[in-house]
């Protein structure tokens, strides 16, 4: 798998992945006061099959889970699909069932 760097680009509503400083994917979001909305992911075909999907969308999650204010309402099929193959992020999700785990 290649480096993918990631980074979040407030001014165009979506998280980016770069590999060798060329935009690789992203994963556009809209904001709400209490959620953050999923609504596209896409990567390039060019660097299809290297993880920039999963590193754009880890290091979103990663983001809304230190910012702690909102929740993740993911109606892009991508982000639900990782966060179903994830099940250490269902609990930013919008409507998931509080945590039972204990310290």
């Amino acid at each position: 798998m290649t480096d993918v760097v990631t980074s979040h680009n407030p001014a165009a509503h979506r998280y980016e992945g770069h590999i060798d400083a060329e935009l690789a994917g992203f994963a556009e979001y809209q904001l709400t006061d209490a959620l953050v909305v999923f609504t596209h992911t896409e990567v390039d075909d060019r660097f299809e099959g290297r993880g920039v999907g999963s590193a754009v969308v880890r290091a979103a999650l990663d983001d809304v889970r230190a910012d702690g204010s909102r929740q993740v309402l993911p109606l892009c099929p991508f982000v639900k699909g990782w966060i179903a193959k994830h099940p250490d992020y269902a609990d930013l999700v919008y409507g998931a069932p509080p945590t039972t785990a204990r310290d």
